[in-house]
């Protein structure tokens, strides 16, 4: 395990490295990209007969790592908590009917909308999946990743109203897919339908308890905090309150995601300005804030070098092509549509539609959720669309996000 940690954190800081020196690309879509490039490097070596003892390292390397372990169970919990530490509580009530319906709405018709589509679709591809995993592929490709969205919102100058609801949209709706994919994989893996009564209940369990949830563990967060003043007490509470609060919510079947949504927002907010001093605050945010440049380089640089256990057939590129097309479109008609016809209801600005349309990145939550499905032709194939959708979503939307961005600020302008 340490020579796995350390050999992903040297390639890590060296492609971070090679990034900011040469691309000065954003960091999340720079390492992947020198990450990505890497594999296929690779791969064509491999292919000419020079280097097949450095792919097999890599595959080795890869193969030692579970994906899926190592983001829902551990990444993930830090990575939410930094993102929402930095949220707004008081903005966040402000759109808190915007961020709601696009949270959980939105993302329930777009699985309904992508699942349906792509049954239709796939088969003209000359792929076959049944309905139940095209609807599971839609419910693990339609939530925005938290991680993928905020990176790129550092730098791309968004209005702070905009600004407020993607991040807030992100960081919810991550828990709403999270849970809707749950109930979906037990029906794709049983073949038994629940009844709208009982998948209902359920969502709300899960859902509404981690909310519940999160909501105790920061409060007796700040109230511990309240109680000392000693930053290096205070950084130690911080972390043990997210890794074993995230721990605790899966022992008790409630989000854990969507829990420490709530816990960040309630200690960065509450936590600050009540519970501690200037001093701890300049030590919280230090720490929090390298957590999250650290394990999002890492991330990134994970699902560029996974590409190496996909397979990618001829017709798998073609239906990934229209499946990153048909997510697109989805994400238009259940957010940026309605975001539109309400108009200043929505008291966003003008071109708000088109950033939250283009600005809905997907990432690693995605893949880790594809490589939760148990093994089989049907998973190879969501994990290998999985992979099309997300890469030309960071690529393609990540990287032209900004101009989109500025390009809405001057339609408000105007």
């Amino acid at each position: 395990m340490l020579d796995i940690i350390a050999i992903c954190l040297v390639v890590t800081a060296l492609l971070a490295y090679v990034n900011h020196r040469f691309l000065r690309l954003p960091t999340t879509i720079g390492v992947m990209v020198t990450a990505l490039g890497l594999s296929l490097a690779i791969v064509g070596l491999d292919k000419l007969g020079v280097a097949h003892g450095l792919r097999v390292a890599e595959e080795h390397l890869i193969n030692s790592i579970n994906f899926r372990e190592v983001l829902l169970q551990g990444m993930l919990s830090l990575l939410l908590f930094a993102g929402a530490m930095h949220v707004d509580l008081r903005k966040l009530k402000a759109f808190r009917n915007q961020i709601i319906s696009l949270a959980v709405l939105s993302t329930a018709t777009s699985t309904l909308l992508i699942g349906f589509a792509m049954w239709k679709l796939l088969p003209l591809c000359g792929v076959e999946l049944a309905l139940p995993f095209c609807l599971l592929f839609g419910a693990l490709i339609s939530p925005t990743d938290p991680v993928a969205v905020m990176g790129i919102l550092k730098s791309a100058g968004a209005p702070e109203g905009l600004k407020v609801v993607i991040t807030g949209e992100s960081l919810f709706n991550d828990g709403v897919g999270v849970v809707l994919f749950s109930l979906l994989l037990t029906m794709a893996s049983t073949g038994v339908t629940p009844s709208v009564q009982k998948g209902l209940a359920a969502f709300i369990l899960e859902a509404g308890g981690g909310l519940l949830f999160g909501g105790v563990v920061g409060y007796l967060t700040y109230r511990l905090l309240k109680s000392v003043d000693h930053y290096q007490v205070e950084v130690l509470m911080t972390l043990a309150s997210v890794i074993g609060g995230y721990a605790l919510a899966n022992h008790l079947h409630v989000s854990g995601p969507l829990a420490m949504v709530v816990a960040g927002v309630m200690i960065g907010n509450r936590g600050r300005a009540d519970a501690m001093s200037e001093t701890t605050r300049r030590y919280v945010d230090m720490f929090w804030e390298l957590i999250d440049e650290i394990l999002n380089a890492v991330l990134f640089v994970l699902i560029g070098m996974e590409v190496l256990l996909v397979e990618f057939p001829g017709r798998i590129l073609l239906a990934g092509a229209g499946v990153a097309l048909v997510a697109l479109l989805a994400r238009l008609v259940s957010v940026g549509l309605p975001v539109m016809f309400l108009g200043r209801a929505s008291r966003l600005p003008k071109g708000a539609w088109s950033v939250l349309t283009w600005g809905g990145l997907r990432g690693g939550i995605s893949v880790a959720l594809a490589l939760s499905i148990q093994p089989g032709p049907e998973r190879d194939i969501v994990l290998a669309l999985t992979y099309c959708v997300v890469v030309s979503s960071i690529l393609g939307q990540g990287l032209t996000v900004g101009w989109v961005i500025r390009r809405a600020a001057g339609v408000n302008e105007e």
